[in-house]
């Protein structure tokens, strides 16, 4: 869904809901309260439908207009036994009247499906907040599941909350009896019923999801009505139940915003789109060659859609294979592209570096994801930033770029292949699982915003021999990017050897003289040390006499959002602090020496060991404060607000 916004704004992204002000005779003469912001979580079994429920109130509030960011989170496990703690699947929900950065850091809202999703998400849970859980589902066999001696809803455990009990399966089972389903079929929509309770309860607009279930349910038009009819049985549960005597009103973020066309966008669906929009921007067909893996699999499901835009994908056997076939994509004159995980990033490694010496244009889409080995597949990390940079035998240099949020994914892989195009390189593009599966609005740009990325193919020959002959040389390198040439295989005359021995400069022969190789390692060091990347911004506010902080807090990736919103808190509470985030990894901006050395600390957080620290440590002998986490989950605002105010007073 889009949505039109005006007027450009920035607040905080305040550390509490906004405070209420409230105002009688809501339909049913109920009280409505406003807010400025608010958290939901949706949590349950992994067959509870969480995902589906929260992406669709999502996909309501976008096209309502408030601004939002989601952190959905799901089980490793194809199927995780049911009522299980390691079968959870929840789905958190940020919305606000304002500028806002992350998911949040606790719910102000949990809806628990089962015993198992309470117990799980409990201790996320903030005292005061609403818990509204499924009774059906709290009898002695699933609490036992999951240790509960006594029911929590009985025991006085959760006196601390406003819970709101709910016998959610008996409910929709009882409003769809006129449909002659088994029960079973009928407690699948309870999902519903929780989604049309949300939104009467936040206001929330209903067309769109009634909608959606009549278009995903086409085939199956009398299922499409149960699951109307049971989300219309929730939403009239809220209006008319005396449990729930207040709903609340979030209103749209009308100041947030530059104006423009706005929609709701995941990180993988945003990448996905921007790799479209640079293959057509460059005029080349776009190829992708992937082996499915978690969490980068839905580029592969996406872009499969859009043969249109002259898109082409191959599924592969292995991850290999996958990237063989993109590089030869690539030597015959496509965008070419392979998407993976981290461990696929270990199998493609030999390949890349042999696209490192072959010097074609090639993007290394990384949706980094926890491990090692297999790890942690549906959780978030950052943990390949050093074997992006160095995970290939012999000196292999690869630029790297990391987007920042969901939205941001659409411009870093527009970046990416500028750069691959331009310099006739391999690029890594390092998104994570955080990014991959969060959500937020993006604004669609117009397309003369887009950058022009056409390139010129080789068409004769490039070099004069002694003798007077012209002969086309492929590894003749352009003076300012130190790019070679771009032959596509059968261009007459521009037959070239290609292969993983080192090359002769300039013809491109094999070559086993130590000088040539010491010469060929240096030259395409010095091309991707060149690239052009603009500089790094720092974002510190100098106060009342002018002068600066003395604290940085350097990022990369996904932690903007965290950082940015504890340091908005930080400055709230009256400290100075500055901020900077890398969008250029491989190489880093020219003046980041010098921005590092203006600061009398640095504060690096990340979600690994020390990554980037480690390289900073190394290459401008700063000392670079790590502050670090590998939990699979992303950094919370209030915890790193804390850090930084004990690194500014240290």
């Amino acid at each position: 869904m889009t949505s039109q916004v005006s007027s450009p704004a920035e607040q905080a992204d305040g550390a509490l809901v906004g405070e209420q002000r409230t105002s009688g005779g809501g339909d049913g003469g109920k009280e409505v309260r406003r807010l400025d912001r608010v958290i939901i979580r949706f949590a349950g079994d992994s067959g509870d439908g969480m995902q589906l429920t929260g992406d669709r109130f999502t996909s309501e509030t976008a096209s309502f207009g408030n601004d939002l960011s989601t952190l959905p989170n799901f089980p490793a496990e194809i199927r995780a036994p049911a009522g299980t703690l390691p079968g959870v699947s929840s789905f958190q929900l940020h919305f606000a009247d304002h500028d806002i950065l992350t998911p949040g850091d606790a719910p102000n809202v949990l809806v628990a499906m089962n015993p198992a999703a309470l117990k799980a998400n409990l201790a996320d849970v903030p005292r005061g907040a609403e818990i509204i859980v499924n009774t059906d589902e709290f009898t002695k066999r699933p609490m036992a599941k999951v240790g509960y001696a006594t029911s929590p809803l009985e025991d006085g455990s959760l006196e601390a909350y406003n819970v709101h009990p709910v016998p959610l399966t008996t409910l929709t089972i009882e409003a769809l009896k006129e449909f002659g389903l088994s029960r079973k079929e009928a407690e699948r929509s309870k999902n519903m019923f929780a989604l049309g309770l949300l939104s009467w309860m936040y206001h929330r607009p209903t067309e769109g999801t009634e909608k959606f279930l009549r278009s995903k349910f086409a085939k199956k038009p009398d299922i499409a009505e149960a699951n109307v009819t049971a989300f219309r049985a929730g939403w009239n549960f809220g209006e008319t139940t005396e449990d729930f005597a207040v709903s609340y009103e979030v209103a749209p973020a009308t100041k947030a915003f530059p104006t423009g066309t706005y929609r709701n966008i995941s990180g993988n669906l945003a990448l996905s789109y921007g790799l479209v929009a640079a293959g057509r921007q460059a005029d080349l067909p776009l190829y992708l060659g992937s082996y499915p893996i978690t969490p980068a699999s839905d580029i592969l499901h996406e872009l499969s859609k859009h043969k249109n835009f002259g898109v082409r994908t191959f599924q592969a056997e292995d991850e290999i294979a996958g990237i063989g076939a993109a590089l030869g994509a690539a030597f015959g004159g496509a965008l070419a592209v392979t998407t993976t995980s981290g461990p696929g990033v270990a199998l493609k490694s030999e390949t890349i570096g042999l696209a490192v010496s072959l010097e074609l244009p090639l993007l290394i889409v990384d949706i980094q994801r926890g491990g090692p080995s297999t790890g942690l597949p549906t959780k978030t990390e950052q943990a390949d930033l050093l074997q992006a940079m160095y995970g290939r035998n012999g000196e292999a240099p690869v630029p790297i770029v990391a987007p920042q949020t969901p939205a941001d994914c659409f411009d870093a892989a527009v970046e990416a292949a500028r750069i691959a195009l331009q310099y006739r390189t391999p690029v890594f593009l390092l998104s994570d699982g955080y990014l991959a599966n969060g959500s937020e609005p993006w604004r669609i740009p117009d397309v003369d915003e887009l950058p022009d990325l056409r390139v010129q193919f080789a068409s004769g020959p490039n070099h004069e021999l002694a003798d007077g002959t012209e002969v086309f040389w492929p590894y003749k390198r352009d003076e300012q990017t130190l790019a070679r040439p771009w032959a596509v295989p059968g261009t007459p005359g521009l037959e070239h050897r290609i292969g993983g021995i080192e090359k002769q400069d300039g013809t491109g022969n094999i070559s086993y003289d130590p000088a040539n190789h010491d010469f060929m390692v240096r030259t395409r060091q010095a091309k991707v040390d060149g690239i052009d990347v603009p500089d790094i911004e720092v974002d510190d506010p100098a106060d009342e006499k002018g002068l600066s902080a003395n604290t940085l807090v350097l990022g990369w990736g996904s932690t903007y959002g965290p950082i940015t919103a504890a340091v908005r808190r930080v400055r709230g509470a009256g400290e100075r602090i500055a901020q900077a985030h890398l969008r250029h990894l491989n190489p880093f901006p020219r003046n980041l020496g010098d921005v590092l050395k203006r600061y009398d600390k640095v504060i690096v957080p990340e979600m690994n060991l020390g990554q980037l620290a480690t390289l900073l440590r190394a290459k401008y002998l700063v000392d670079a404060r790590s502050h670090t986490q590998v939990s699979g989950m992303p950094f919370k605002a209030e915890q790193l607000a804390e850090v930084f105010k004990e690194a500014i007073n240290d």
